[in-house]
């Protein structure tokens, strides 16, 4: 099978770089074996554009992907947004060199109903073929809402049959929780997923003692993020299934660390690869 690229996204990396800066946290991903991010909920500000491109000069360490969102989400996380800031990112992604951008998550406003989810759809895909005219793939990540069965069939299939230029970011994590074989439906998205977020899945503990306010969200509370080959997943399965149906970066991320440093997180999930036998795609 030719090789894809196994990277990390930077959500994960954010407090660190809030205090130590881009370039010294590029240098220690690089250190431990990653050549590839995705950038996420970090200001691009002209100092931290500069910073990737020179990671990428200095540190081998590639900027697979950028972010944006729609519009404005109303909270307090740093993204450009594509109705505000369409120039700006294109200048972005072109200081460091990178074709593909993906809008991490819907605007809330859209997320109250299937037909504002498909209604957000047909904005994105104006959008993406507008990028397309500037060499740029935009790529839509979905979580577990996009999977609400709607006429049939889950809303992101329905997304995906609507559009044409635009693509679309899977998550293994998101698609076990939103209900569906990732492997299967990885492959009904071939051709459309360059992107592919590799997420493991497992169930932890309850804090003891649990304090009484908790006692109804008990259930979602045992539902953990976990490093990859540390959860249930089929993660080589997973990922060749990526690989045929075209996907080019695969991203490591993980939304909470339970008590672990991210460093010894990401070094999990690199040796895990590594023994699955994905040595050479680092």
């Amino acid at each position: 099978m030719e090789k894809g690229k196994i990277g990390v996204q930077m959500m994960m990396l954010k407090e660190e770089i809030a205090q130590r800066g881009i370039l010294p946290v590029m240098e220690q991903l690089a250190e431990l074996g990653f050549h590839a991010v995705e950038v996420s909920q970090i200001e691009m500000s002209p100092e931290n554009i500069q910073a990737l491109a020179r990671a990428g000069s200095e540190y081998g360490v590639e900027t697979a992907a950028m972010s944006c969102t729609l519009s404005h989400m109303g909270l307090n996380v740093p993204c450009d947004t594509l109705e505000d800031d369409f120039e700006k990112i294109i200048e972005d992604c072109r200081a460091v060199n990178c074709k593909i951008l993906r809008i991490g998550m819907l605007p809330m406003s859209y997320a109250d109903s299937p037909e504002h989810m498909l209604q957000m759809t047909d904005l994105c895909e104006d959008h993406a073929k507008r990028l397309k005219e500037h060499g740029i793939d935009l790529y839509y990540h979905a979580h577990t809402m996009e999977f609400i069965r709607w006429q049939g069939s889950p809303v992101l299939t329905q997304m995906r049959n609507r559009t044409s230029a635009m693509g679309f970011e899977l998550d293994s994590h998101w698609m076990w929780r939103g209900g569906v074989d990732p492997v299967a439906y990885i492959k009904s998205f071939t051709g459309r997923v360059r992107l592919l977020h590799l997420k493991d899945y497992r169930i932890g503990l309850l804090p003891n003692p649990l304090k009484p306010e908790l006692f109804p969200y008990i259930f979602g509370m045992l539902e953990q993020y976990a490093e990859v080959g540390e959860g249930v997943l089929d993660m080589p399965a997973i990922i060749n299934a990526g690989r045929s149906a075209g996907s080019e970066y695969f991203l490591i991320e993980q939304d909470d660390f339970y008590g672990r440093s991210v460093w010894d997180c990401l070094a999990t999930s690199r040796d895990n690869l590594i023994r699955m036998g994905y040595e050479s795609w680092f």
